[in-house]
């Protein structure tokens, strides 16, 4: 079956439509930009269940030193220190623009934005929305705009199915839906398809969240980076629902402890304690789950009463796994939740491949190093979504459409091989390739 050409004048595709790929066509206006999404806006972007909010160094008591010295600490040494820097002096100025565009941050009676403490944080610096529904709030806000821009034409129910590329630059992308696979030229297409997390049994991510855009830049000839950096959440609602309910680092910034089914608070006697960085956190949780205990999060003597108000949608999964948080501890495990590799990018967000630039999670920017700081996440696609679309936008539209490919690829389906990454790519590793 040869797809039929659908013409879009050249116009720039972004392939995703979460918070980076919405963020980078906004950025992009008034400049004419397609943003496809696999389903229904909003049911498989991770960013949407984004709890903490994002990292911003906005308090009188911070500094993006401050920030970034925290940056480089969860990293492990392996962060590129001046992406870093470039992001976190970023982030304070990407806040007051997701300000003008109406994202309702949670303030304090001051009218001040009211701050969060995260863990491996050393000052409060999470922004955060509606209690624990930054995410939503965030992509809500930014979708709601994105219809009313005119110059952004989204397509839904759009799965990409390769990057056409000749002699070395993007041309073009196949995409598929119910009634066929068409041809979109172009010769400028933005990644922005989140990460890997639904490969794995115990996730926080989507289950559509599989690596469909690192497989589409490899394919196209990308250089990856850093595939072997997963971050394990420490703490998921430890039920038989997937994707796991996020327990947010918050909770335990607000003074939640971990204990056992003895009450034993086993993290106690460890630096930072409940508060150390996820790598840390989750592997002590692993190797308690491993002696045959079980874990819990109880945050009755630090929030009580309080929980449902501060962490509104934390308590509503609570609740509906029949768990009261005011009044019993949450059982909780670690969970795939992020991943630091990606396609490999410069400080604009271009790839190796001529005309492929990659923003947020799919991108391997260099910020994360070994392990993400908890909320720099959103933090990095807000900044680096700028960047991206200032790229893009100062890049030749022209393009010739080659021959066509022979076959089209087949949708990916990620089941078969989710026991093995569980037990081959978990929270332990031992060094060996």
């Amino acid at each position: 079956m040869t797809p039929y050409i659908h013409d879009i004048g050249g116009a720039p595709v972004i392939i995703g439509a979460g918070i980076a790929g919405l963020m980078t066509a906004l950025y992009l206006a008034p400049q004419p930009v397609v943003l496809l999404s696999r389903t229904a806006l909003g049911t498989d972007a991770s960013s949407t269940l984004a709890q903490g909010g994002l990292a911003a160094s906005v308090g009188e008591d911070d500094s993006p030193d401050l920030h970034l010295a925290d940056t480089l600490a969860a990293g492990d040494g392996l962060c590129d220190e001046a992406m870093a820097r470039r992001v976190v002096e970023s982030v304070p100025a990407a806040i007051d623009s997701l300000i003008r565009l109406g994202v309702p941050f949670d303030r304090a009676l001051d009218g001040k934005l009211r701050l969060g403490l995260e863990a491996a944080h050393s000052r409060r610096r999470i922004v955060h929305a509606s209690g624990d529904a930054t995410g939503h709030e965030l992509f809500r806000t930014l979708l709601a705009v994105a219809q009313r821009t005119r110059s952004i034409t989204i397509m839904e129910g759009i799965t990409a199915l390769r990057l056409v590329v000749a002699e070395g630059s993007t041309v073009g992308l196949l995409a598929g839906l119910n009634s066929g696979v068409f041809a979109l030229p172009t010769r400028r297409v933005v990644l922005a398809t989140g990460g890997i997390g639904g490969l794995f049994c115990d996730t926080t991510n989507p289950l559509s969240s599989f690596g469909h855009g690192l497989a589409l830049a490899a394919c196209a000839g990308a250089e990856l980076a850093d595939l072997e950096f997963v971050q394990f959440h420490p703490t998921a609602l430890d039920t038989e629902r997937r994707p796991m309910p996020l327990i947010s680092e918050a909770v335990r910034g607000e003074g939640a402890v971990l204990v056992d089914e003895h009450g034993h608070r086993f993290l106690a006697a460890t630096p930072g304690a409940e508060c150390a960085s996820r790598d840390v956190v989750a592997r002590a949780i692993a190797n308690h789950l491993a002696a045959g205990h079980r874990v819990y999060l109880d945050a009755r003597q630090c929030l009580g009463q309080k929980f449902a108000k501060r962490f509104p949608a934390i308590d509503a999964a609570c609740k509906q796994a029949g768990i009261d948080p005011a009044v019993e501890p949450i059982p909780v495990r670690p969970a795939a939740h992020y991943h630091m590799g990606g396609v490999a990018v410069d400080a604009e967000g271009r790839s190796s491949v001529g005309g492929l630039w990659a923003c947020g999670e799919v991108a391997c920017t260099g910020l994360h190093g070994a392990n993400r700081l908890a909320s720099n996440s959103l933090a990095e696609a807000v900044a680096t979504s700028a960047w991206v679309a200032a790229s893009v936008a100062g890049t030749s539209a022209g393009w010739q459409w080659p021959r066509l490919p022979a076959t089209v690829p087949l949708r990916p389906d990620s089941s078969p091989v989710r026991q093995l990454v569980s037990s081959a790519l978990g929270i332990f590793r031992n060094g060996q390739m």
